[in-house]
């Protein structure tokens, strides 16, 4: 998978643009360094935290916001005229985005072990709206223990020690399919 024809165009106008203009719209740079893996830039950088600041508790907003990036005429990339619009190279970053609320505890009381799950997923939907389901940890696939430092062996048997579990999670992909995340502890 290779950068778009509009991505390109749109990393020239970024590239391009002298250091007196005014900023540019920081979804625009949200979506060109998540495409291009988040290098170390001037542009990249503050594009990584305002995402990463979006899906910081409370309330979890969606990282990628297409509606705020004008990036029209030239570059192609009609994003505020409805999903039919999204050329198919960008609706695919947006939808690679996984998020993951994880709100999950056990403790043992009783002689009995007491289970608490209320985490969600995130997804766009085909309107390009974050939506979120129920989902139960129990059920979470391997790589999201390894990330998390979650206890994969107690979630999954429900035996164990006490154990809270919470914190926002965030995976996406590049332009060349690799995968990268971030965890939010809170």
């Amino acid at each position: 998978m290779q950068l778009s024809t509009g991505i390109k165009a749109f990393a020239v106008m970024l590239i391009a643009v002298p250091s007196g203009s005014p900023a540019y719209p920081i979804d625009c740079a949200i979506l060109l360094c998540l495409a291009g893996g988040f290098p170390a830039s001037t542009e990249c950088t503050p594009a990584k935290v305002e995402m990463i600041r979006r899906i910081t508790p409370f309330p979890v907003e969606p990282p990628l916001q297409l509606w705020n990036c004008p990036m029209g005429g030239g570059g192609g990339l009609p994003t505020g005229e409805g999903p039919r619009q999204l050329p198919p190279e960008v609706r695919a970053y947006r939808d690679a985005i996984e998020l993951y609320h994880i709100d999950y505890s056990q403790k043992r009381g009783g002689g009995d072990m007491h289970i608490r799950d209320r985490s969600r997923q995130g997804r766009y939907d085909v309107a390009g709206n974050l939506s979120w389901s129920k989902m139960e940890m129990r059920e979470a696939p391997s790589w999201i223990f390894a990330v998390t430092g979650g206890d994969e062996q107690k979630v999954k048997s429900g035996f164990g020690t006490i154990m809270f579990w919470r914190g926002v999670l965030m995976r996406w992909r590049d332009y060349q399919g690799k995968t990268s995340e971030e965890w939010v502890p809170y």
